[in-house]
């Protein structure tokens, strides 16, 4: 994911964070700790998350402060403080709707117990660095859960409630269902459902039908599946994981565990996500890669070609770019193939764009016409030639030779060598142009 950072207004200071997802403005935390200290290490992370921090040291600043300014992404709260030193802070904090981490250096079950019985976020003993460690991955979590999008299905409102309750205070966006039937039609309307947590005990459908229905569609990588039940007989988790669910709680269930079971469980999808974004993208241009081109290029023409949707598959080349790298340097070079990818995103959204290698690009383009696919492919060229790249202290400017293809019925490899023959016969015609294979090649 990448990341910008830009000035809204010339009277505004406050940053906007440009990410993939869309724009967040930048996130408050209100620190409430009377540790010099550990407030400063607590700072740090904060802003390594991009937080703008604000330190309360006692109660009484924390009542001052949110007297008249409650627009905090959440706080940390210590435990004990001068003037409230049992845990007094964290009503407080929580009366206003902020979400609270309890950092406490008290580790008796009795203090556990009562930090728990409050809707806070998590706690956390300050007992070693590990501490600081796993606060930074909550904060963390709080910013990212709300990409992430979990279904729940129980046909029990109270406890389909409460498990969404808990969800809903790690910031995690939850959809319901009353049991398996509605859950499968759930996940057919919503395609970014990344876990179900379903109960055993369901009418229609019970929770390992549902699970054992899941698998059919969905692999381990694509979609979690955590299996809940409240019966006492001990075979049912081992039922649930041989029927395709990763994980099993049984209720009632403490919300420790259901939250590291919860955020173990995620963890490892979007790890799994970025190995995947990693091998099959580009790591210069962050376009997709040769491998992700070839077998999504050729999935879609079969596509296009089964609905009669007029489509084009063009290689685009930079013209002398190895004059490029051998007078500007080859950070130069890498600057202007990222530009030309910033340039592909722009004319391109809704197309297939990849970098093959090197200086050689292709895109996979459907419209309502060959005219009007032309007319993209040649506003593309055009831009190129007539904008400047920063090269140092100087601007450089360059040309794309293009080949394409258009409609065809042969096998994406042929097309693929139909193209390159198209963008040979460009650079030999002189560069800055595109070549359609067919009619101009038998000339």
């Amino acid at each position: 994911m990448r990341e910008y950072l830009l000035n809204i207004g010339p009277t505004s200071q406050k940053l906007v964070y440009l990410k993939s997802e869309g724009v967040v403005m930048s996130q408050r935390l209100l620190v409430v700790e009377d540790s010099k200290p550990i407030a400063t290490v607590i700072k740090q992370i904060a802003r390594s998350l991009k937080f703008d921090v604000v330190i309360a040291t006692d109660l009484a600043q924390v009542e001052n402060i949110l007297s008249s300014d409650t627009d905090f992404f959440a706080a940390t709260i210590d435990y004990a403080l001068p003037d409230a030193l049992d845990g007094e802070a964290i009503a407080c904090v929580l009366s206003h709707g902020i979400p609270s981490i309890v950092m406490t250096g008290k580790m008796d079950d009795e203090t556990r117990q009562k930090i728990l019985a409050q809707p806070v976020i998590d706690y956390i003993p300050k007992e070693n660095s590990q501490a600081f460690l796993y606060l930074k991955r909550v904060l963390h979590w709080q910013q990212t859960n709300s990409q992430n999008t979990i279904l729940v299905v129980d046909d029990s409102s109270s406890a389909r409630n409460h498990v969404v309750e808990l969800l809903k205070r790690r910031n995690f966006n939850v959809i319901t269902a009353n049991n398996g039937v509605q859950a499968l039609e759930k996940l057919a309307q919503h395609k970014n459902i990344k876990m179900v947590i379903t109960d055993l005990e369901m009418p229609a459908m019970d929770g390992i039908e549902l699970t054992n229905e899941i698998r059919r569609v969905y692999t381990r990588e694509q979609l979690a599946v955590i299996g809940i039940s409240g019966a006492s007989n001990g075979i049912h988790s081992a039922r649930f994981i041989k029927n395709g669910a990763d994980d099993f709680l049984r209720k009632p269930f403490c919300p420790e565990e259901f939250y590291c079971r919860i955020t173990q469980n995620i963890e490892s999808l979007n790890n799994i996500a970025k190995i995947q974004h990693a091998a099959n993208t580009d790591y210069l241009t962050d376009l997709a890669n040769r491998r992700a081109f070839f077998r999504s290029a050729e999935s879609r023409i079969k596509e296009y070609i089964n609905k009669k949707v007029p489509y084009c598959l063009a290689m685009i080349d930079i013209d002398f770019f190895k004059r490029v790298n051998d007078t500007y340097g080859h950070d130069i070079g890498d600057q202007v193939l990222k530009v030309i990818a910033l340039y592909m995103r722009k004319h391109f959204g809704a197309g297939l764009t990849a970098r093959l290698g090197g200086e050689e690009f292709a895109v996979l383009l459907h419209g309502l016409d060959a005219d009007n696919l032309y007319n993209k492919l040649d506003d593309f060229r055009r831009e190129i030639s007539v904008s400047s790249i920063p090269a140092g202290n100087t601007t450089i400017s360059i040309t794309l030779s293009l080949g394409v293809v258009f409609d065809s019925l042969d096998e994406f490899s042929k097309q693929m060598n139909e193209a390159d023959n198209a963008l040979y016969a460009a650079k030999e015609n002189g560069r800055n142009q595109i070549v359609v294979f067919g009619a101009e090649l038998n000339d």
